[in-house]
């Protein structure tokens, strides 16, 4: 899967993973996908709540017991 950005995440604890990734998917266009890598568990729930209430679409979620790596397209 093409990603258009990255966002490295980690170490970030609630709200900071989601306030970065609002700040980074404002900089996308429509269709791009944006890859976010993280360490803050409360991301897996927070992360999708917050994709379907803007508009965009978690293509992808990983989680390998130490980071979680999402992979979003704007809507």
């Amino acid at each position: 899967m093409r990603v258009d950005k990255k966002l490295d995440a980690t170490g970030l604890a609630c709200a900071m993973p989601i306030v970065r990734t609002k700040k980074m998917m404002d900089t996308l266009q429509e269709g791009q996908i944006l890859e976010v890598v993280l360490t803050d568990k409360g991301a897996l729930l927070d992360i999708p709540a917050w994709a379907s209430a803007s508009g965009n679409t978690v293509l992808e979620q990983q989680d390998d017991g130490q980071l979680i790596t999402f992979k979003i397209r704007k809507g």
